[in-house]
C-alpha cells in the first residue's frame, strides 16, 4: 500500500493511493504532470488534450511540472514537484472544444445568451524522464 500525505483529512493524516499497482501503472513508467491549472497521469505513447499551449504542431514540448513519477514499486513523489523529473511530448493539433452556453433569464424583463469554446492542445508523450 502507497500513503500520500494530504490535506483532504486532517492535517499530517495519510491518504491511501492504491493497493494493486497493475491500477496505478503497473510495470510501466507512469507519471503525474500538472499543465493548465490541471493534472493528468501520462504513460509513453499516451494522447491528452490540455489547456491551449503556446507551442506550433509538430514541436516537441518538456513539461518540468511533474508531481510523481514511477514504474513498479519505485515511485518518486514530489513537493510539490519532482526536481529531476521532465516529461516530453509532441503537439498533434489545436483547437477548440464544443460550445458551453451560459442562459440567464429573468421573466419578462431580462435574459441573457452567452456562449464559450474553450482553446486546447492534443499532445503525444514521447519520454519520461526520472
Amino acid at each position: 500500500m502507497i500513503y500520500l500525505q494530504g490535506n483532504t483529512h486532517r492535517k499530517g493524516s495519510l491518504i491511501p493511493i492504491s493497493s494493486d499497482f497493475d491500477k496505478f501503472g503497473g510495470d510501466r513508467m507512469f507519471a503525474v504532470i500538472k499543465t493548465g491549472g490541471k493534472q493528468y497521469k501520462v504513460e509513453k505513447g499516451s494522447v491528452i488534450k490540455v489547456e491551449k499551449l503556446a507551442a506550433d504542431v509538430d514541436s516537441d514540448v518538456e513539461i518540468k511540472e511533474v508531481l510523481m513519477v514511477g514504474e513498479g514499486n519505485d515511485i518518486k513523489v514530489g513537493s510539490p514537484f519532482v526536481t529531476t523529473a521532465s516529461v516530453v511530448a509532441t503537439v498533434k493539433e489545436h483547437g477548440k472544444g464544443e460550445k458551453k452556453i451560459n442562459f440567464k433569464y429573468d421573466k419578462k424583463t431580462y435574459y441573457r445568451k452567452k456562449g464559450h469554446r474553450q482553446l486546447f492542445t492534443t499532445i503525444e508523450i514521447k519520454s519520461i524522464n526520472g
